[in-house]
């Protein structure tokens, strides 16, 4: 599992999607939890959401906001190019009155979608399609137990809310001498000890001379002896 970072600065919403009546073990417990870590304040709001086991993939639908939910998750997935194909799985079911085919959306037992300051970060379960490393909803869960922000697998596209998060989350106070830093545009300035810098993928400051000098030293040829 990708290491957690912190939720001190970010407004954090998570939305269980579950299907309905099977409230039952471990998915009964992973909502206790989810409702616990509500009231505990770890996360901001808990939104719960039931669907049927299948959904019939077609414009007359009556489960259309699920479907849309499924579009967004599959987005999103893309994006880092991870896969939510399982726990979702399409496929078709001919009646043997009418000999009618129908395509089916099979839905999980349990669906986490995560959000950070209103914006999409994750959904869970989910797997690298590169490692094969799955991210499942109990890993998650026990990260928000603690006050951990789950850090989805598989990379950032530009495009990826969940890196503007990290930065404004990872980014906030000077590693020199912890006042405020100033963001402009992605270059950090601390106004009291003038430390400029950058943040890495993962969240870690970069200093500016740090950088420089580690360029220079790159393009310094090595002296024959």
């Amino acid at each position: 599992m990708t290491a957690p970072t912190t939720t001190t600065s970010t407004d954090v919403t998570v939305v269980c999607h579950v299907r309905a009546p099977l409230l039952l073990e471990p998915v009964d417990r992973q909502i206790e939890t989810l409702q616990a870590c509500d009231s505990e304040g770890t996360i901001d709001d808990l939104l719960l959401r039931s669907w049927p086991k299948e959904i019939a993939l077609t414009d007359t639908s009556p489960y259309q906001e699920t479907l849309e939910s499924f579009e967004r998750f599959e987005t999103w997935a893309a994006g880092r190019g991870v896969s939510i194909r399982p726990p979702f799985q399409e496929r078709t079911k001919t009646s043997q009155v009418t000999g009618e085919t129908t395509d089916l959306l099979a839905t999980p037992l349990l669906c986490l979608e995560l959000y950070a300051d209103d914006e999409l970060v994750g959904v869970f379960p989910h797997t690298d399609e590169e490692t094969e490393e799955t991210l499942t909803t109990d890993e998650v869960i026990a990260s928000l137990r603690t006050g951990e922000f789950p850090t989805p697998l598989g990379g950032t596209s530009e495009s990826d809310p969940s890196m503007s998060t990290a930065t404004a989350a990872n980014a906030s106070d000077c590693p020199d001498c912890g006042e405020p830093l100033i963001d402009g545009q992605g270059l950090f300035a601390c106004p009291d000890c003038n430390w400029t810098g950058t943040v890495s993928e993962t969240g870690q400051f970069l200093s500016r001379v740090a950088e420089a000098r580690a360029t220079d030293s790159e393009r310094t040829p090595t002296n024959p002896r």
